[in-house]
């Protein structure tokens, strides 16, 4: 349409609405509290989320029991319309409807749910197959006309198993399925060992094509996902122990690629592949009840806001069964901010034990989501289907009966699109068009447009999203607005002004699930930190030898002070389960409720080599069986950081250790532990690492027990095999400062 002839037609449409009454208040927020799942399941693991049409948000869990003694069903449903109240619908398999080339004892894990092409598709983890029984796993893959199913498996793996040329099979694990820019689809499936690959699907979505990539190191990441924003494709993983009970250290991490086959770097432009591993962190457990959150899903809810949805672990009571068993792990949620460019949960905060704002959704300026028509001047009511309800057809004209506060607003909805469709926001500020083969906008003056892909299927539902928040204005196509894509156009208008007005559209659509909401205020602020103030007490080596500050387990003479270090050859000995016969070194602590503690260590770990567990740091220490250590760790091929916590979690005296990765590892790192008391009287231990002792990433915290008086001091020990001599850990200093 000409511009003038476009101009008259938004005009003639705002003014249908002239005369109309404002916009009726919004209801009272609804609120979560993790654990979400807590209505209707014990456990709830390896969660994935998606919007139906009907309105409702369906979760899907992993194959666990829900409840302590309960059978284990063929993977978990449920739904919910805010977040609030729950309904559990049954299993996605049951015995005569699961893969027919699963073997009888067969786990089927971490579902991937996605809709396109008219059906929902779920991805899933199979854990051994007829091919080779014995443990070979391979992604399968099922459709279903409703996101409640029925669900049809297919009759072969959409990912095979594939053999590491040992006798074994790698871990094709954990699937994700992503549709980008580029008109293809890509699964991203493996764990920690071998890697997580991404494999281009066939259109459909049912089978590999082409040759795999692997986008990460083979022994530090599990759960994909992958999401794209303001030109990125940023690929999470969960990195360590999902299911060490009380000491599971879960976390998630993420880099990011302007190609979704990668490479994915860090913050710090380190690769998700290499040896020394990158990873910034997404969400990692801060010392409350919540350990081990990991293993997620992405959303973005009707206000454009982002959440993560994921599991984890309550410390007091971390086994479905009692006194151990199978690891207790329900679903949680919280929201995701942006900060400088990366996903942080709660800013970084991490997972949240209070109350919060649930996501977002129906829809406000008086239209039903679920009845989209009865909102809309020029639409008609169309019955629609048993899935979706009734849908509102545009052909021509239609408007909002009520107007759209001006400033900050989010229009989304399922469509299937005519050959031409425009949307209409502020009175004509802001005009969006799906047009042909390109994605449009136009705002003050300036225009930009997206290709959607050549094989676009208009006649298929899919999901379109146009937001304006502050100056910036969005317009997305995509399946089924998971982060995935077909098309986004993205225009920065300087000054630019949408005034209240209802929201127009212009063309050819049926429309369901239709929302229209204020955008989310976003976060931009990262959540605080601590921080080191005036030095409180510690030795920088500068002695002769160790002063009467300083207190020994297991006394090493090979730990000599000289130069202004402390030198100490690496121990062929170990802290974890019966070994306790680690040399450990300890410096008095300040009679404070607060401090950080500091260290400079040198450790040459070599890279890419298979070490096991060498390392050195410091550790916060109970006794043998009680413990919190940071170190710069090779584990495998990998050299990572790794907070890790040992205790005593079963009756029987068992031990269980789990750990979680902070940062990354080099040859020359700084390390905190900030050091707090809360009000339970815990003590509370939050890592951080550096690699320059100026900038910190902060990490995961460990609670040890009330009542009781920790120790703080170094270490170093671990497996020599492959070292000759061994490593040397070469402290600087042991410092305590103030917590500010």
């Amino acid at each position: 349409m000409p511009p003038k002839r476009l101009l008259a037609a938004v005009t003639a449409v705002v003014a249908i609405a002239a005369g109309t009454t404002a916009a009726v208040a919004a209801p009272p927020p609804v609120t979560t509290l993790n654990d979400i799942s807590a209505s209707f399941a014990d456990t709830f693991a390896d969660p994935a989320i998606i919007q139906g049409r009907d309105g409702y948000w369906y979760a899907y869990a992993t194959s666990d029991p829900l409840v302590a003694n309960g059978p284990f069903g063929l993977m978990h449903m449920a739904r919910t319309k805010d977040f609030g109240d729950w309904e559990y619908l049954g299993t996605v398999f049951n015995d005569s409807t699961k893969p027919a080339w699963a073997a009888p004892g067969s786990f089927f894990w971490a579902p991937d749910i996605r809709y396109f092409g008219g059906r929902y598709v779920m991805y899933f983890t199979v854990t051994d197959t007829l091919a080779n029984p014995g443990g070979d796993p391979g992604i399968g893959v099922a459709t279903a006309p409703t996101p409640a199913g029925p669900w049809t498996a297919t009759d072969s793996p959409v990912v095979a198993p594939k053999p590491d040329g040992n006798g074994g099979y790698f871990g094709t694990i954990d699937p994700a399925m992503l549709t980008a820019a580029d008109g293809k689809r890509y699964m991203y499936s493996g764990g920690f060992y071998g890697g997580i690959s991404v494999t281009e699907l066939s259109p459909d979505g049912l089978h590999s094509v082409g040759t795999p990539t692997q986008v990460t190191v083979g022994d530090r990441y599990e759960g994909a996902y992958v999401v794209y924003r303001d030109g990125w494709y940023y690929l999470m993983g969960s990195s360590m122990n999902c299911c060490a009970g009380p000491t599971t250290g879960y976390s998630v991490f993420a880099g990011r690629s302007k190609s979704p086959r990668g490479p994915f770097l860090d913050a710090n432009g380190v690769s998700l592949n290499e040896s020394r591993v990158g990873g910034t962190t997404v969400i990692t457990q801060n010392g409350n009840k919540w350990i081990g959150p990991g293993h997620h899903a992405f959303m973005t809810d009707a206000a454009g806001q982002d959440h993560i949805v994921y599991h984890a672990i309550d410390r007091s009571t971390p086994w479905l069964t009692d006194p151990f068993g199978i690891n207790r792990r329900p679903m949680l949620i919280d929201r995701i901010d942006w900060i400088d460019g990366w996903p942080r949960t709660r800013a970084g905060a991490g997972p949240s034990d209070t109350p919060q704002p649930a996501p977002t959704t129906g829809s406000a300026a008086g239209i039903n989501s679920a009845d989209p028509a009865g909102g809309l001047l020029g639409a008609t009511r169309l019955a629609g289907d048993s899935l979706g309800g009734p849908t509102a057809s545009i052909r021509g004209a239609a408007t909002t009966k009520q107007s759209v506060p001006g400033g900050s607003v989010r229009v989304e909805a399922n469509v299937k699109l005519g050959s031409s469709f425009t949307t209409v926001l502020g009175g004509g500020a802001v005009v969006v068009s799906a047009r042909g083969s390109k994605v449009s906008i136009a705002a003050g003056g300036r225009t930009a447009s997206a290709a959607l892909p050549a094989d676009f299927d208009r006649s298929q539902w899919n999901n379109l999203a146009v937001q304006v928040l502050g100056t910036t204005v969005t317009a997305r196509v995509s399946d089924t607005g998971l982060g995935d894509l077909y098309a986004e156009a993205r225009l920065d208008v300087p000054g630019l002004k949408v005034r209240s007005a209802p929201v127009s559209w212009l063309g050819t659509a049926e429309v369901d699930n239709l929302t229209v909401r204020p955008v989310a205020a976003p976060v931009r602020r990262a959540a605080a930190v601590p921080v080191a103030g005036e030095l409180l007490a510690g030795d920088d080596f500068n002695g002769s030898g160790l002063g009467d500050q300083w207190s020994w387990v297991r006394p090493d003479a090979r730990a000599v002070v000289a130069e202004g270090k402390l030198s100490w050859p690496m121990q062929n000995t170990d802290l974890v389960g019966s070994g306790n016969n680690a040399g450990l070194l300890f410096h008095q602590t300040p009679a404070r409720d607060s401090w950080i503690a500091e260290t400079k260590l040198h450790l040459d770990l070599g890279e890419g080599d298979i070490r096991n567990y060498q390392q050195a740091g410091m550790i916060a220490y109970l006794n043998d069986n009680d413990f919190a250590r940071l170190g710069d760790v090779s584990i495998w091929r990998t050299r990572q950081t790794e907070f890790g916590r040992e205790l005593v979690a079963r009756s029987d005296g068992a031990t269980s250790y789990g750990a979680a990765a902070i940062g990354r590892s080099a040859p020359t790192l700084w390390m905190r532990l900030a050091y707090q008391r809360n009000a339970a009287g815990e003590h509370v231990y939050r890592a951080g690492t550096s690699v320059d002792g100026k900038q910190w990433t902060w990490g995961a915290a460990w609670v040890l027990p009330a009542g009781t008086t920790p120790k703080l001091g170094l270490y170093t020990h671990g497996d020599q095999t492959g070292s000759n001599p061994p490593p040397v850990a070469t402290f600087d200093y042991l410092r305590f400062y103030a917590s500010k």
